[in-house]
């Protein structure tokens, strides 16, 4: 059989173009390497626990089409993101807040918060890197506590050896309000992501266990949607871009609730790992037994699962020749993560495949 769309990953952004792309009748096929839908939103149930397998992925968005649309496939809850850090024992609220301040300098009011940061931040003439940024936006102690050490175990290396634009947006509150995002909309689909990712894949012709590289010339397709990394598509012909990997340990417990909270993230050397992930908490679950995992950042090798999109000049550089290639291909579209080496939220990567979509329906 000829397919006129090949799409490459079973993710969110290859799911959105599948059905999109039934609904005007044309045929699919969606592969993916992996043994399961659903790319890293991935979800399974655990005794009543909805386990989200490579990381919390909580959804949020100011797009009222983009929540209408995931919300006409499944039910999402009310989850509202209220993470903490852990510093050598002591706990903080995240973002910075006015609850962060008076944990940090026993401030009580919105002014006296601003006059403590205001003498806290370091002035610098030029920002050259992520230490820097830091220090003018927050000063020394949430720096030192809250940033340094995370963000040397999340990227590999000290901030100072970081662009700073990674925190230029970094969230700073001066109210009491412990909720993560400020988007209008936020939850988490009651019984998972992947029984979204089963409904917009329904009908559809999928492969599991399917390596695109390896069976390539064994499907008949008009086009590819590609949603793997650009680099290895074009067999790394301008050098591999780099990235960030994860490793995930996960443990069942024989406890009713191990730490209170979804995200507790880890923010001193103390720990390997950068946060811990108590599941049950994501649909309101408690006990008798409770899923944790433990996330760690590591470097990334060709072969690994790559997470993150690291950036920096030296890769988008490297990015923008592949995007060359790309630009004068016929043959194939890139998107999502890592098809467009950038990092996503799940609202963006439907936005994004719903735009590509708009352009390419008429074709």
């Amino acid at each position: 059989m000829k397919y006129d769309y090949l799409i490459v990953g079973s993710g969110l952004f290859g799911a959105v173009m599948a059905h999109e792309l039934t609904k005007i009748n044309k045929k699919v096929l969606v592969i993916d390497k992996r043994e399961h839908l659903g790319g890293n939103i991935y979800t399974y149930n655990k005794e009543g626990i909805i386990v989200h397998k490579y990381g919390a992925h909580i959804f949020h968005t100011s797009n009222k089409k983009v929540w209408d649309y995931v919300n006409g496939f499944v039910n999402f809850n009310n989850f509202i993101n209220c993470p903490l850090a852990n510093y050598k024992g002591t706990l903080y609220n995240l973002p910075f807040n006015m609850y962060t301040f008076y944990q940090l300098f026993k401030t009580k009011t919105p002014q006296e918060a601003r006059e403590k940061l205001e003498k806290e931040k370091v002035k610098y003439t030029t920002i050259n890197n992520l230490e820097e940024q830091a220090l003018s936006l927050v000063g020394k102690e949430i720096y030192e506590k809250l940033i340094k050490d995370y963000t040397t175990k999340q990227w590999g290396t000290a901030p100072i050896n970081l662009p700073s634009f990674i925190i230029k947006r970094l969230p700073i509150r001066f109210v009491y309000d412990n909720n993560y995002f400020n988007d209008i909309y936020q939850g988490i689909a009651t019984n998972g992501y992947t029984e979204l990712i089963e409904k917009l894949l329904e009908g559809i012709d999928t492969k599991l266990n399917y390596d695109f590289f390896t069976n390539k010339n064994n499907i008949e397709y008009d086009k590819i949607i590609f949603t793997g990394q650009i680099d290895e598509y074009y067999d790394y012909k301008f050098g591999p871009l780099s990235y960030r990997s994860l490793r995930f340990e996960d443990e069942y417990l024989d406890v009713a609730d191990f730490q209170g909270n979804a995200v507790i993230n880890y923010a001193s050397n103390q720990e390997p790992f950068t946060r811990i992930i108590e599941h049950q908490h994501f649909n309101f679950r408690r006990g008798p037994k409770t899923l944790i995992t433990k996330e760690y950042s590591e470097s990334w090798t060709l072969g690994k699962e790559a997470y993150y999109p690291i950036n920096d000049e030296k890769n988008n550089n490297i990015y923008q020749k592949y995007l060359s290639l790309a630009q004068k291909d016929n043959k194939v579209i890139f998107g999502g993560r890592l098809g467009s080496f950038a990092y996503l939220d799940m609202d963006k990567t439907i936005e994004k495949a719903l735009e590509l979509f708009e352009r390419i329906k008429d074709e």
